[in-house]
């Protein structure tokens, strides 16, 4: 993975000691909450409802056994003693002091870590897909590219002050893991009918208040003017992005108002000032860069294990976990595996600190030292050996990241709601560990196959609703929380947009309308048909009539 030089190292210092000198003079009454509201939004450091929130940066989700063992320990010294692993592959302290935060920037820059722009109105993290680089179906490695533009991106000083926040997704596989038609741009990666590499860029995803999908604005961008390219993109943003209004601000509303055509033309123009400037990228840059990534030490195996075939026949429980958490790895007798942070009972996507020493130390034991982050929320070794899954799978579920439910219907994507969010109408927590409860059987998990709800607290949908194959969003109804249920949405390749299906439930309607959902879906499918198949099939309709029957049939015989 990709490590500091001089340079970056100094920066990160440097911004440490900024804002440590910051946070003295604020607390000493020489700056007012106005004056430090943007400097503590710089260094990742929000005001939530019951204490500040600390969002430390992964960039593109890559985190060392030096850098997991170190958060474990901050979490432990200056939090409650765990960290929240966002859909934006970054970790959140939910409970940390305004006056501890310098020191914990200063602990995190001793493992090349910081806070810089994972909030405020910037370029945010830049996300990829948790496979990169081990992936059998990718066409390039998409890590060096996001570097670069970490990099580039990083304290721009043209970008530090955009209409709103702004995010980007990288892809190098032929399957979409990184949702880029969801994203302020969106880069995929292909090679063309040369056999060189270029970029497909959509532009105008997003989700919250108003999703929407993106465009593609250019089929074939050569690969080493991605940064110029960009950099049209967000200057006409920055230009005519809306700062007199936060809900019509991102670059989707832009898009959507100009067009594709006008803001092509726009971008374009933009462009031919850009074009083969300093910031097209070399050969030679790349390679720098790339040189971070190459690969790990494989050793020569076979493609089949023994010992791992006799494990998965004598072993059920180990056999389960097997099919949902192990993934194809592109070297023959590795495996990419996911240990799960769904545990039934834990809130989605938190680790505590014994179980973030415990998956840094498998890290270490079983994948070279590093691991990943998913925007699942769920933490990945990318490069275990067959040989080795089963002596892992045990060490895993002694501390509670073995659950079989990889990709299944209680592996919840959940923002962290109205227990810790100012933002949020509702409460997503307490509804995930609801239906976790109500879906407590893994065989009915099997049989109901492969399944994505996603939770939001409020429109903002860091709990990815609209792209669920069921989406829940809390909502605020006469001062009471309640829930809006949306069906069909979907990331990847056919990505799509949920449908609301009707009115909201409460609370504690939610377990029963996924449980009536499931029913439909299981008395319509095709054989093996997914669920989000037999919705695309049937349409929401049957879905709905099904759910609202009783609310239905009790309201006619009031009218009766």
């Amino acid at each position: 993975m990709y490590k500091y030089d001089e340079i970056d190292q100094s920066l990160v210092d440097e911004r440490v000691a900024q804002y440590r000198d910051q946070t003295k003079r604020y607390l000493a009454g020489e700056l007012s909450d106005e004056e430090f509201r943007p400097l503590r939004l710089q260094n990742g450091l929000y005001i939530q409802r019951h204490a500040p929130m600390l969002r430390i940066a992964v960039p593109y989700g890559m985190l060392s056994s030096k850098q997991l063992h170190k958060l474990a320990d901050i979490a432990s010294q200056y939090d409650k003693a765990y960290g929240h692993f966002s859909t934006r592959q970054n970790m959140q302290l939910n409970w940390p002091l305004l006056e501890d935060v310098p020191d914990i920037l200063a602990e995190l820059a001793k493992v090349e870590m910081h806070a810089i722009q994972t909030s405020g109105n910037c370029i945010r993290n830049i996300t990829t897909d948790q496979f990169a680089g081990v992936a059998p179906d990718e066409v390039v490695d998409p890590r060096a590219m996001a570097e670069v533009m970490r990099q580039w991106s990083t304290f721009h000083p043209e970008f530090a002050l955009l209409p709103r926040k702004f995010k980007i997704a990288v892809s190098g596989t032929k399957q979409d893991r990184a949702i880029v038609q969801a994203h302020d741009i969106g880069m995929e990666f292909y090679l063309d009918a040369q056999q060189q590499l270029a970029i497909k860029v959509w532009v105008g995803g997003g989700l919250g208040r108003t999703p929407i999908l993106g465009t593609v604005i250019r089929e074939h961008l050569e690969w080493q003017h991605a940064l110029t390219y960009c950099e049209a993109i967000v200057r006409v943003y920055n230009l005519h992005g809306r700062r007199d209004n936060a809900y019509k601000a991102r670059i989707k509303i832009l898009v959507k108002a100009l067009g594709i055509d006008e803001f092509k033309r726009q971008v374009e123009d933009e462009w031919a000032h850009l074009k083969d400037a300093p910031n097209t990228i070399t050969e030679a840059e790349l390679a720098r860069v790339a040189q971070h990534f190459e690969p790990m030490p494989y050793e020569v195996l076979a493609q089949h294990d023994a010992s791992y075939d006799a494990a998965i026949a004598s072993n059920p429980a180990f056999a389960a976990w097997a099919k949902r958490s192990l993934h194809a790895h592109k070297i023959p007798g590795y495996r990419a595996v996911t240990l799960s942070l769904k545990t039934h009972g834990q809130a989605p996507g938190d680790a505590s600190s014994e179980q973030m020493h415990a998956v840094a130390d498998l890290a270490a034991q079983y994948s070279f030292g590093e691991l990943r982050v998913s925007h699942e929320q769920n933490l990945i070794l990318a490069d275990v050996k067959l040989s080795d899954a089963f002596a892992l799978w045990e060490k895993a579920r002694a501390q509670g990241l073995a659950s079989p439910n990889v990709g299944l219907l209680t592996d919840i994507i959940c923002c962290p709601g109205g227990d810790f969010c100012s933002l949020a109408n509702a409460k997503s927590i307490p509804i995930a560990q609801a239906i976790q409860m109500q879906f407590d059987n893994l065989d009915y998990l099997h049989d109901i196959g492969e399944l994505e709800l996603n939770i939001s607290g409020c429109m903002n949908a860091c709990g990815h609703h609209h792209i669920g194959h069921i989406g829940i969003l809390g909502i605020d109804k006469d001062g009471s929380e309640w829930y809006q249920v949306t069906l069909g949405g979907s990331q990847g390749n056919q990505a799509s947009l949920g449908t609301v299906i009707g009115p909201s439930f409460s609370a504690e309607e939610m377990p029963h309308v996924v449980e009536k959902l499931i029913s439909v879906y299981l008395s319509e499918r095709n054989g093996e048909e997914r669920f989000i198949d037999t919705v695309r099939r049937l349409g929401i309709a049957p879905f709905k009539a099904h759910v609202y029957a009783d609310k239905n049939a009790a309201k006619a015989e009031v009218l009766a």
